[in-house]
């Protein structure tokens, strides 16, 4: 499975929740949505309209899964870590 977090450099949860995958030893893409245009688009997508992060992808065998500001356990549970 793939874990995408879109994020930017300033966003203290987004900060949080990267560290803590890092601590756990699980592998993740950052994008950076102020430096990505695209990324800023799809995350307002995904948010009503808001640049709402940490917004995270998460790739499985039956589609993509998509979470705002989730909490590590969350995500390890999504990855069935």
């Amino acid at each position: 499975m793939a874990l995408t977090v879109y994020s930017t450099t300033w966003c203290g949860p987004c900060k949080r929740l990267k560290s803590q995958l890092s601590r756990e030893g699980i592998a993740y893409r950052e994008i950076d949505i102020e430096a990505n245009p695209g990324a800023a688009e799809f995350v307002m997508s995904v948010n009503n309209g808001n640049q709402t992060v940490p917004t995270v992808v998460i790739e499985t065998p039956k589609g993509k899964v998509v979470r705002t500001n989730p909490s590590v356990l969350e995500v390890k549970a999504l990855l069935g870590v």
